[in-house]
């Protein structure tokens, strides 16, 4: 059964730092591209960011240059968000994304980070 799983979310207050994890079973993630979405209560979904098995690397959202990095590494089968300086409004479950290729569409549960004093 092919499942990704996030792990890393939680409370923490504004300017503090989170690494989020996602990890994958079932399948290799190396061939995959790999995104992180967020979704905050009352808004849609949004892209975060997404890294391509050649190393390439997009970041959606220009308000989080700078602040936001996502790196992956195969060999453990898993792509990490590293969230700095984190602000209230970035308050969001956070799900990971695989695509592996047509109808080869994969999400996690999600992890809930929560940003407030």
């Amino acid at each position: 059964q092919k499942q990704l799983v996030e792990s890393g979310g939680g409370w923490v207050q504004p300017g503090a730092s989170l690494r989020l994890s996602c990890t994958a079973s079932g399948f290799t993630l190396e061939p995959a591209l790999m995104g992180w979405f967020r979704q905050a209560p009352g808004k849609d979904r949004e892209g975060v960011s997404c890294i391509r098995s050649s190393d390439g690397s997009l970041e959606f959202l220009d308000s989080l240059k700078g602040r936001f990095t996502i790196s992956r590494d195969d060999a453990k089968n898993t792509v990490y968000l590293q969230m700095n300086r984190l602000e209230p409004e970035d308050t969001a479950e956070y799900v990971c994304n695989a695509i592996l290729g047509p109808d080869q569409d994969y999400w996690g549960q999600g992890t809930q980070v929560t940003v407030s004093p």
